[in-house]
């Protein structure tokens, strides 16, 4: 199969992506920020993360990549492309239910409240969920060993660090409140985990 047509998909969910978060972001930024636990790890983290984003971008526009080169199968590409679909679903529905309490980084905004409805009533982060699903689809589609995992490897390292802070960082802010959530919801999977 050519590895054009896994070009042209991981193309189109990367903007699909930009396009969903970017609202959100200039949004976010008009919402004062109360405390703010970005310390040197968490910059170092997303910046490793972000890097494993661009990964696929380089991979479409130049050969740096190529001894890393597989064929593409037909089911990869479509698992694949079910998976970046499910993933910019749940991105988009966790932006949208979350609102200006989201940020890049672990912070408290001003009028910061726990989010308990839409996606957050069955996922803690449905964000990371998203994530998660989206670099699945990403390695499926992309036929490359390097390209392929760049995303996924370094958000897992993110998210295992992240969710324990991010989670004691609401606990501290939000107490008994984000407790009976922690209580009655999952951190990533429905029912599940």
């Amino acid at each position: 199969m050519n590895p054009w047509i896994a070009k042209a998909v991981i193309l189109a969910a990367s903007i699909v992506m930009v396009i969903i978060r970017a609202p959100h972001g200039r949004r976010s930024r008009h919402e004062k920020v109360v405390k703010d636990r970005k310390g040197t790890l968490e910059i170092v983290l997303l910046a490793f993360t972000m890097l494993g984003f661009l990964f696929p971008l380089v991979w479409i526009v130049s050969p740096l990549f190529s001894f890393a080169e597989y064929p593409l199968s037909v089911g990869s590409l479509v698992a694949g492309v079910g998976c970046l679909v499910v993933g910019l679903w749940l991105f988009y529905r966790s932006h949208a239910d979350l609102g200006t309490n989201w940020s890049v980084t672990l912070q408290v905004r001003e009028h910061h409240k726990v989010v308990s409805h839409g996606i957050y009533c069955s996922i803690r982060h449905p964000m990371y969920a998203a994530l998660f699903v989206y670099s699945i689809g990403q390695a499926l589609v992309i036929p490359n060993w390097v390209a392929g995992p760049s995303y996924l490897i370094p958000f897992t390292i993110l998210c295992a660090f992240r969710m324990p802070a991010e989670e004691a960082m609401m606990i501290e802010e939000f107490g008994d409140e984000y407790a009976a959530y922690m209580a009655k919801t999952k951190r990533l999977v429905p029912g599940l985990w």
